[in-house]
């Protein structure tokens, strides 16, 4: 009953579960009754985005030592007591249920949901295999 981690608005995969979208804004144009039917997610869960200054800072990132100072940066937010306790809820969850985190970016390796996953496999979390 592991994570998946994917890229919101791509379509569902077996054994997704419950889309999270941890995303700082909805997609743009997409009336709220539409964002599950789309593909995007179940359920809004910004608290594990990066702050807006950081999405920017992120969305800059273009290069090996930029993207390193982003990801220090998030890891640090995401060492905030209340984020913290999130990801150890998930880490948890993930051994009991299936469900999925994601962002719209392209590519994992340059996503803060990259940053998300070792941050949850470090508190023991258990993921779908690609």
């Amino acid at each position: 009953m592991p994570i998946t981690i994917v890229r919101l608005g791509s379509p569902r995969k077996t054994k997704e579960g419950l889309r999270l979208g941890t995303v700082r804004r909805p997609p743009r144009g997409v009336p709220k009754s539409e964002f599950a039917k789309r593909d995007f997610y179940d359920v809004w869960f910004p608290n594990l985005s990066p702050s807006p200054a950081l999405m920017k800072q992120g969305q800059a990132a273009h290069d090996d030592r930029s993207w390193s100072v982003f990801e220090r940066k998030f890891r640090s937010e995401m060492n905030a007591p209340d984020a913290g306790k999130i990801l150890d809820l998930l880490a948890a969850l993930s051994h009991q249920t299936d469900f999925s985190l994601g962002c719209y970016c392209e590519d994992e390796r340059r996503c803060h949901r990259s940053v998300l996953r070792q941050l949850l496999a470090e508190r023991g979390a258990s993921f779908a295999r690609a």
